[in-house]
């Protein structure tokens, strides 16, 4: 089923047994309930009944105290299912003889559960008959349920645009294709890539601030650069305890602190990076060639030029390569704890799986996640390269 949600799209056909002249069609919730009839509909009194189309020829029939199944392969006869007295399911013919059910039937006390395959399914309780009727795609991706361009093909939109009759004579065609995909209500664009935006400065900021801390104290630990080495035990010991608390650790604690949002998710990536960067800095400049150094020294050169031209040039590259590593890293790093609670696509991710039915929201923002981490591990091989290669 969460398989099946993340790529086709659900139709519901709902029948209340106490008011059968009455039926529901809508799509996905209740709240979108179609008000012409689909064209696999065909609705009809309690009688004679309501017919449900289904794609491979088949088809059901709510009536006003049954539902049939009819033309089902492997069928030889139509499948009632209808109450007992009391109120309990059951299917006509078979009250004692289930054994002889196909295995796509699931009869217990309360609920028949009916599956024949992948994409068709009828649930009966003791109250309701459902019909769910699934199709591939992700219907009204483009223009929600309630817009004027609902029924409007994405390309045949693209043509809109150009065109001089308006559909909304306040506002041109090309201005109300673009709000109502940007404000589509059940995909929810506008929100999604607002939150995309929240994850990736989220990284930014964490790395950078990360960036910008880290490699000054990293030389502060550097035995050869520090000659205190209480100072040295110190920033050591400082990294080890950033370092060494997750970073789902320290968005909990900055959540209680700050509250949901950007520089929550910002800190926990800071503070997490900071030691790292540090610990992996001051070992590099530990390791660095001393002979550039005593050379820039022979010119007379003071502390700082020496440490500038004798020491930078030979871990810039080391340091260019990791942050851009980490800020990779953090994007992916930032969906977590965006979900813990420090917003961002990682909030809305959250959301919409504990809703157990939005999964083709789900599917939606992992591809766009998926999508985001290539396209920066790209950008960042290409800015590593040029910005070493300026070193």
């Amino acid at each position: 089923m969460f398989m099946l949600d993340t790529y086709a799209h659900k139709d519901v056909v709902l029948m209340e047994w106490d008011r059968a002249d009455d039926i529901d069609v809508y799509f996905e919730a209740k709240i979108y309930e179609y008000e012409k009839d689909p064209a696999w509909f065909s609705r009809s009194n309690a009688v004679t009944g309501s017919r449900v189309e289904i794609e491979n020829g088949s088809y059901f029939v709510l009536k006003g105290n049954t539902v049939e199944l009819h033309g089902w392969p492997g069928l030889e006869a139509p499948l009632i299912f209808g109450r007992y007295a009391d109120g309990r399911p059951r299917i006509l013919g078979y009250e004692n003889g289930r054994d002889a059910l196909p295995d796509w039937i699931r009869w217990t006390e309360n609920k028949i559960e009916v599956r024949p395959d992948l994409y068709t399914r009828l649930q009966v309780f003791g109250r309701k008959a459902e019909i769910h009727r699934y199709s591939l795609g992700w219907k009204y991706f483009w223009f929600d349920f309630r817009s004027p361009l609902a029924d409007v093909s994405f390309f045949d939109a693209i043509g809109l645009m150009f065109s001089s009759d308006r559909v909304d004579p306040k506002l041109s065609n090309a201005s109300l294709v673009l709000n109502e995909i940007w404000y589509n209500e059940i995909w929810f664009h506008m929100e999604i890539m607002v939150a995309m935006l929240e994850t990736l400065l989220m990284a930014l900021l964490g790395t950078f601030f990360a960036a910008l801390l880290g490699l000054p104290l990293a030389f502060l630990a550097a035995q050869n650069i520090t000659p205190f080495e209480a100072v040295r035990f110190g920033l050591r010991r400082l990294f080890d305890l950033l370092r060494g608390i997750d970073m789902l650790i320290w968005s909990l604690i900055f959540l209680r602190a700050f509250g949901p949002g950007l520089f929550t998710g910002a800190f926990a990536i800071a503070f997490t990076d900071t030691g790292t960067l540090g610990k992996l800095m001051s070992e590099a400049i530990e390791n660095a060639d001393s002979k550039q150094q005593e050379g820039i020294r022979s010119t007379g050169a003071r502390k700082t030029l020496q440490h500038r031209f004798g020491i930078l040039p030979q871990i810039m590259p080391i340091f260019i390569s990791q942050t851009l590593y980490y800020f990779e890293s953090n994007v992916r790093g930032a969906v977590i704890i965006g979900a813990m609670g420090a917003g961002g696509i990682g909030l809305q991710f959250l959301g919409a799986m504990q809703t157990g039915s939005d999964f083709e929201n789900v599917a939606y923002m992992a591809i766009l996640v998926l999508l985001m981490v290539i396209f920066i591990d790209k950008m960042s091989a290409r800015l590593r390269r040029v910005l070493i290669g300026l070193v």
